[in-house]
């Protein structure tokens, strides 16, 4: 699997990475196991998890994979507090992921989305401070806007963020108009979640709900539900065209897309089975032509307006 570095820096990433976000909760040990070893038999690094995925099950279960499956030395671990950006908090919960996980540092850490009742200095400096002290090789943010992103890079200092977490698929291509473009700027590498739209780039959705969907889980359906209508469904049946056309899946379609664009360092699939993890290990062979690429670019354009056009943005 091809590596890149995040942003301006020395650190290496495979440009697919696994999310562990069903871990603990819709996928068990045995298919973590196997997800792991599949994941890291195809080339792949970079392993994504967080306090919040299942209440720290997905830690745990991580742990208990590191050291007999795969050496840690081997992945790159990044990881998120549940939420939260004050010092205290942020610190606590460093502490207890790197318990969970059986390591002494983590690789990347991640400040979780903006918190507006504790000052960015706040946070910055709990960043620092893991960094400093060795719990982190490096520090990056999840889910900030443009401005807040500039901002956390400014007052950030020597040991502020190099990496931006966030959404980012054909169904979603908000981060376009100022995240990826301050990403850009600041050298920022982007990590991009839910490649897959959520899961409907997969084509699943197109004729209803599968019974053993995320859309249909009690716990998912409104995480999937706001890209299942009339526009999602013109970029999927677009995705699918194009599936058709170059032989494979419509799923490799959409990672090879994120995948590729400008800025991004990787893109982070979550997948509740083996199986279906190793059809999006299947993408790593999938470059799409320049007129698929233009085509899926139309059909899924972001609205923009002022001050996006204008200026350069």
């Amino acid at each position: 699997m091809e590596e890149r570095y995040v942003g301006r820096t020395g650190l290496r990433v495979s440009r697919l990475g696994l999310g562990t976000m069903t871990w603990g909760r819709d996928t068990d040990e045995h298919e973590a196991a196997d997800q792991l070893r599949d994941f890291v038999t195809a080339g792949g690094t970079l392993v994504e998890t967080g306090a919040g995925y299942g209440a720290g099950a997905a830690e745990e279960l991580l742990g208990n994979l590191l050291g007999h499956l795969v050496a840690r030395e081997d992945l790159v671990l990044a990881a998120r507090p549940e939420s939260g950006g004050s010092r205290r908090g942020m610190l606590d919960g460093l502490d207890a992921t790197l318990d969970r996980l059986g390591t002494d540092h983590l690789d990347l850490w991640l400040a979780p989305g903006w918190d507006p009742h504790v000052p960015v200095e706040e946070t910055a400096s709990a960043l620092e401070y893991a960094v400093t002290s060795g719990r982190a090789r490096y520090a990056g943010v999840a889910d900030h806007c443009g401005w807040q992103t500039a901002l956390a890079a400014a007052r950030g200092g020597a040991w502020g963020p190099v990496a931006v977490q966030a959404e980012y698929s054909l169904v979603q291509r908000g981060v376009e108009r100022e995240v990826l473009p301050a990403a850009r700027a600041l050298g920022l590498g982007l990590l991009a979640w839910s490649p897959l739209g959520r899961g409907v780039l997969t084509g699943k959705y197109r004729t209803g709900t599968p019974a053993d969907s995320r859309a249909a889980s009690p716990h998912l359906s409104g995480f999937v539900g706001p890209y299942l209508g009339r526009a999602s469904r013109r970029v999927v049946d677009a995705v699918v065209t194009a599936a058709d056309g170059l032989g494979c899946e419509p799923l490799e379609v959409a990672l090879a897309w994120a995948r590729d664009r400008e800025g991004v360092a990787a893109v982070l699939v979550g997948a509740r089975t083996a199986a279906q993890l190793r059809g999006s290990l299947l993408s790593e062979d999938v470059e799409l032509p320049p007129e698929i690429r233009a085509a899926l670019d139309e059909v899924s354009a972001p609205p923009t307006g002022y001050p996006e056009r204008s200026g350069g943005c």
